[in-house]
């Protein structure tokens, strides 16, 4: 038995729904020694070290909130956002916007960045995704911190509901597993994939009610924002941290459910391909 294709009770992991967890559980230690690397080595050798993972977020906050917020008059209104300051509204925005365009950016090169591991035929390729998914959680954590130190020091009211945003990030990461594994295999063919995730991010980002909220569009248009992966996080996480506003339950299971799909969809692609890495590369 390939215990790398099958599970204990003999499912063909690659082919069943679960198989993205049944790895992420039976290859936990390894993603973790291959996160904690993949950060530490990021910052290695820079002055500031790991302080500029806390440092980043600030400066884009302070970049973001003076061009949206001043120059630009962003489309935030009181009756928007009550007595929330324009910054902490964006941020949270941000936090979640980061997160998905540093793992979707990443995507194309994963395998094609480590031939070593292509060559080795019992390396779990498809931990990569999930390493590069960890390591935007593990900025995402450090943006989320960033935004608790700005909630204090502008005086902003923390929602009770706010406690449930790690899990708002649960439901968000098989979303961004599948997408991460879709273009991390495309990226293997089609060298222009990189490219063009560029494009994507970039417009995902500002198609989504990050700088502006839903309201500011046409009402017949609005259903179109709903279409971008990013919508329903950044609304739901600004409902619970600032307001106390829980989602609409038929709209949060529908996005489970969209979420464990495309993630099943993604991993399956992945596996589809992975034979055909080695000769690519």
């Amino acid at each position: 038995m390939k215990g790398r294709h099958l599970t204990s009770s003999g499912l063909r992991v690659p082919l069943h729904p679960l198989g993205p967890y049944v790895s992420l559980a039976h290859h936990a230690r390894l993603i973790w020694e291959l996160c904690r690397r993949d950060i530490t080595g990021r910052y290695r050798g820079s002055m500031g070290g790991l302080f500029w993972a806390f440092l980043n977020p600030l400066l884009m906050l302070a970049i973001y909130s003076f061009v949206f917020g001043y120059i630009f008059k962003s489309r935030w209104t009181a009756a928007n956002t009550g007595e929330t300051h324009f910054a902490i509204v964006l941020f949270i925005g941000l936090i979640v916007s980061n997160f998905f365009s540093e793992c979707l950016n990443r995507a194309p090169i994963i395998i094609t960045s480590n031939p070593n591991y292509v060559k080795k035929v019992i390396f779990p390729l498809e931990t990569l995704s999930w390493v590069a998914v960890g390591t935007g959680v593990f900025h995402a954590v450090i943006s989320t911190v960033v935004l608790l130190v700005a909630l204090v020091v502008t005086g902003t009211h923390v929602a009770p509901a706010a406690a449930l945003f790690p899990v708002l990030l649960l439901v968000f990461l098989p979303m961004v597993a599948g997408v991460t594994w879709l273009f991390s295999a495309l990226g293997v063919f089609f060298r222009d994939t990189q490219q063009i995730m560029t494009v994507l991010t970039t417009s995902l980002v500002f198609l989504a009610p990050i700088f502006y909220p839903r309201s500011s569009l046409p009402e017949q248009y609005r259903w179109l924002l709903s279409l971008n992966p990013l919508t329903f996080i950044v609304e739901t996480a600004r409902g619970l941290i600032l307001w106390n506003q829980f989602p609409d339950p038929l709209g949060a299971l529908t996005y489970v459910v969209a979420s464990m799909l495309m993630a099943w969809f993604g991993w399956l692609v992945f596996h589809a391909t992975r034979k055909g890495f080695a000769d690519v590369i």
